[in-house]
């Protein structure tokens, strides 16, 4: 079967590979997949969490073709979506439930060969139903809304609340969506004002560029004096987490769900000045079935974040595209042929 590899980084493409034998796991037969900014940052050599050589992908949609013995949860014929963080089950964070920051934890794609292909196995607790009113290139954005949803989670958000977001990228424009639906009020900051615009066709009223505007003050202007309550940082840019301790009130709430390049020095003192709770944010954990419904009902929008619909042979093309041009691209999407 045909499957994308990145031998290293720069070096990507279409090889041919055994079939993967089931083990007791769901066969899936794949028909859609996200390239999503890990891989990207897979192929550029800049991850430090990948091995090679790799089979990339882990925003996998796919059918069912088989499944094990005593299998429950799917069948044959279902449209399902895979959730690819798999855990050991057994360290502290497995034990009190938060698998996604497990010990020992491999991603799909990133810390074994992921859903590039075909064919791909997974683990029957790791696969989620899909309607079939969803259209397999919009099924992989449930992974991605996931996370985002997983953020705002960790930040408590309620409704009425004002929520900053830095970084217009999928992560940030689908969390903003989020803090839409539960009532909040996000403010988006983004030095592109193309995205921007964007996140204006989603209902977000209130955008920020920092490289024009002053955040701190246009904030305060939105807040009645106040700054943010929370604060979700989906950037990974060091002066974007260095400004989130400052753009968040006393007794606030930040979030830290980018990636970012080098350690940042933050100002410990201001945390317990203004007693903020600070957290980390990493992958989700049981967010997929409201990813699902979002998606499902339109409460949140996808579309627009899809910047181009591809066929699965032209995802090297596309991953060197987007490594090169990335302000072009939120969203590609792989399709094979129905």
């Amino acid at each position: 079967m045909k499957a994308v590899l990145l031998r290293q980084p720069k070096d990507i493409d279409i090889v041919d590979v055994p079939r993967p034998e089931q083990q007791g796991k769901v066969m899936i037969q794949v028909r859609a997949m996200g390239i999503c900014g890990s891989d990207i940052a897979a192929y550029k050599g800049i991850s430090p969490l990948v091995t090679y050589p790799r089979i990339l992908g882990h925003e996998v949609a796919g059918e069912v073709v088989s499944v094990p013995e005593q299998s429950t949860g799917v069948a044959v014929g279902d449209r399902v979506i895979v959730e690819p963080y798999r855990y050991c089950g057994s360290c502290y964070p497995c034990q009190i439930g938060r698998t996604n920051c497990c010990e020992h934890l491999h991603v799909i794609g990133v810390h074994e060969d992921g859903g590039m292909r075909e064919y791909y196995a997974h683990d029957a607790h790791l696969i989620h139903r899909v309607p079939d009113a969803l259209a397999w290139d919009r099924i992989p954005m449930i992974e991605p809304l996931s996370i985002a949803i997983h953020g705002i989670h960790r930040l408590n958000v309620q409704a009425g609340e004002h929520v900053a977001i830095t970084g217009a990228g999928q992560i940030g424009l689908l969390a903003a969506q989020v803090a839409l639906y539960l009532k909040a009020i996000p403010i988006l900051i983004d030095p592109l004002r193309e995205r921007l615009e964007l996140a204006r066709k989603f209902g977000i009223t209130h955008v920020i560029d920092p490289m024009t505007e002053d955040a701190a003050l246009k904030i305060q202007t939105i807040t009645d004096g106040r700054l943010v309550e929370a604060f979700l940082e989906a950037s990974g840019s060091a002066v974007a987490v260095r400004s989130s301790i400052d753009l968040t009130h006393y007794a606030g709430r930040v979030a830290f769900l980018g990636w970012p390049k080098d350690e940042v020095s933050l100002p410990t003192f201001l945390f317990t000045k203004k007693e903020l709770d600070v957290r980390g944010s990493r992958n989700s954990v049981g967010e997929f079935p409201l990813a699902i419904e979002l998606l499902t009902t339109g409460a949140v929008k996808v579309d627009a974040l899809i910047s181009k619909v591809i066929a699965f042979d032209g995802i090297p093309e596309y991953v060197r595209l987007i490594t090169e041009q990335p302000a072009n691209y939120i969203k590609v999407i792989a399709v094979f042929p129905s």
